[in-house]
C-alpha cells in the first residue's frame, strides 16, 4: 500500500486503472497481489547494478514470451497502447529476434 500512495501515478487515473485491473487479473486467491515492480523507476526489479532500462527492457521481454510474442496483447499485458509499445521496443533496442 505504501508503494502505491507514493507513486506519483504519471499517466494518472488512466494508469492507475490499468495498474489495479491487471492486478486483479494477476492476483490468485483471494488477496489482491499487486505487481509493484511494474511501477517502474520508484521501485525497480534489479539486483542494483541495472539501469531503468534495463529493468523496463526485462518487463518487456517477459511480457512478450508469457504472450508468445504478439505485439497487441503484450500491449494490453502492460496497460499500454500498441503504439507506445512499439516506441518503447525501438528505444530499448528491442526486437522479434530477442524473443
Amino acid at each position: 500500500m505504501k508503494a502505491l500512495v507514493s507513486w506519483s501515478w504519471p499517466g494518472n487515473v488512466r494508469e492507475l486503472e490499468n495498474f489495479i485491473e491487471r492486478s486483479v487479473i494477476l492476483s490468485r486467491g483471494p488477496s489482491l497481489r499487486a505487481p509493484i515492480s511494474e511501477l517502474g523507476a520508484a521501485f525497480p526489479e534489479t539486483d542494483g547494478d541495472s539501469s531503468i532500462e534495463d529493468a523496463e527492457r526485462d518487463r518487456i521481454l517477459k511480457a512478450f514470451r508469457a504472450m508468445g510474442g504478439v505485439i497487441s496483447a503484450t500491449a494490453n499485458l502492460l496497460g499500454i497502447p500498441r503504439t507506445t509499445l512499439n516506441a518503447r521496443m525501438k528505444k530499448l533496442g528491442i526486437s522479434r529476434s530477442d524473443l
